[in-house]
């Protein structure tokens, strides 16, 4: 039996879960390493960070899979709060975009220098922003996320000004986006996609017998999909999480964090026949 055709879509990412066999084929007999965003990808988006509770299955999943090949967790949160929301020891976890990365044997911070700057540009934020309903200005040890899903649609724009003139200040800062956020990071070439290729080579991962995946749903999941991408052709893969569909650098899709988490199942069980 083959699989049926994938939904067809004006960008033309086939769903990795509706094409696995196709997926499992172009896999071989390689290992995957899997790298896997946080929010929005293995669990919803909601109003504030602390409500996305991942879900006792997805984490049983996860745990499965980590036995079965490398997984890592690459999240724009904190590291010590996407460890925390996991709760699954000795997997490698890679914080505020990959800058604070911790594993068995493994710790790498990126950008210790420009902490006093992040604090001060904090400080302007949480003063300027104090009469503004909704925003939340999240701190992290080496981004600033301000949150603007419950500011009222009139007021957004306000935030993003507000964070783009406070960064203007620092020229050590630089802003990115996403869904609903704006965040402040330190200004050096360092993202998720360069984290994901630093954490091939350091875990012996580049060679050709491993097949990276990494899965996202984000403007910052990007990085990773076009580093990947950048590999060559068979050498890694981007699985955007979208609906709808959108632009994107990755070469697959899943619907939602629920279809993320069947993906990942699939594959946890094609591994342990193999």
């Amino acid at each position: 039996m083959t699989d049926q055709q994938p939904p067809a879509s004006p960008e033309g990412k086939p769903s990795v879960l509706v094409r696995f066999d196709t997926f499992a084929a172009m896999l071989g007999d390689r290992r995957p390493a899997v790298f896997l965003d946080y929010d929005g990808t293995l669990t919803p988006i909601v109003e504030r960070p602390d409500l996305a509770v991942l879900d006792e299955s997805v984490r049983a999943v996860i745990r499965r899979l980590a036995g079965l090949c490398p997984v890592a967790v690459v999240s724009g949160r904190d590291l010590e709060d996407v460890a925390r929301h996991v709760g699954i020891d000795d997997l490698i976890y890679a914080g505020s975009h990959g800058f604070d990365i911790r594993g068995p044997g493994l710790r790498t911070q990126i950008g210790e220098e420009y902490l006093g700057d992040l604090d001060a540009a904090e400080a302007d934020l949480l003063r300027r922003l104090h009469g503004v309903e909704g925003a939340l200005v999240e701190r992290k040890r080496f981004a600033i996320a301000i949150h603007t899903r419950r500011v009222v649609p009139d007021r957004k724009a306000l935030v993003g000004d507000t964070v783009r003139d406070v960064a203007a200040a620092f020229p050590t800062l630089r802003v990115t986006g996403g869904k609903e956020i704006h965040e402040l990071r330190p200004n050096v070439p360092w993202d998720k996609g360069k984290a994901v290729l630093s954490l091939l080579d350091t875990l012996g991962l580049a060679g050709p017998e491993t097949l990276p995946l990494y899965l996202g749903d984000d403007e910052t999941d990007e990085d990773a999909f076009r580093a990947l991408a950048a590999r060559g052709e068979g050498r890694g893969f981007g699985i955007r999480v979208m609906d709808p569909p959108a632009p994107s650098a990755a070469g697959w899709s899943l619907k939602d964090p629920a279809e993320a988490g069947a993906f990942l199942d699939r594959l946890a069980v094609w591994l342990a026949k193999g």
